[in-house]
């Protein structure tokens, strides 16, 4: 008899959460943890948002702003741009091993596909139908004058810019990065 009573008192207990679970509202999901993680009260930025004037979230940044940790280039992309990064520009990096050792790291990773390990033009991309860049140590620069007489400003206007076949490595290099990788490569120029 006692297991009857067991029996009887567990088919009550599922019938009674069967029908308490089935009775809930649809559309809920249940209890939440943390419910400010799912329910934010920061405005997302395709939102309205009446806290500004134009109703909108995302703000351009004012004029003249300069993001954190922006170094400027004020050379224009231009023959002209070229000439005066030349004459004006120099490197802000000391010459130390590890600057040194860093801009190696940087050129084998960035630049070698193409110019080569020791800077001769003859990267990998060479094999396989492209142009070969001209020879740090030997090459005419497409622009006037030898590759080994290439200077910082000349070498970062064409980091920063790309020349020819080449395009920009502004993206893919921090200013100080190309500083290092101008170091690397002015070695190269003296193989």
């Amino acid at each position: 008899m006692n297991k009857i009573k067991i029996f009887g008192a567990t088919m009550i207990a599922i019938a009674a959460t069967v029908v308490v679970s089935s009775c809930h509202d649809k559309q809920s999901t249940g209890w939440q943890y943390a419910p400010n993680m799912y329910e934010h009260i920061a405005y997302d930025p395709d939102q309205k948002n009446p806290n500004f004037k134009d109703g909108k979230t995302a703000q351009v940044p004012p004029a003249g702003s300069i993001p954190l940790g922006f170094t400027r280039f004020d050379y224009p992309n231009t023959r002209a741009g070229y000439d005066q990064a030349s004459a004006e520009v120099k490197s802000i990096l000391a010459q130390t091993q590890q600057n040194y050792a860093e801009g190696k790291k940087l050129y084998e990773s960035y630049c070698s596909p193409c110019h080569g390990m020791t800077g001769q033009g003859d990267g990998e991309v060479t094999k396989h139908g492209y142009p070969p860049p001209p020879s740090y140590s030997q090459g005419q620069s497409s622009r006037g004058g030898a590759m080994k007489d290439l200077t910082d400003g000349k070498i970062y206007h064409t980091i920063t810019y790309g020349v020819n076949a080449m395009g920009s490595y502004a993206s893919q290099l921090a200013p100080e990065e190309r500083w290092k990788v101008i170091m690397y490569v002015h070695h190269l120029q003296t193989l």
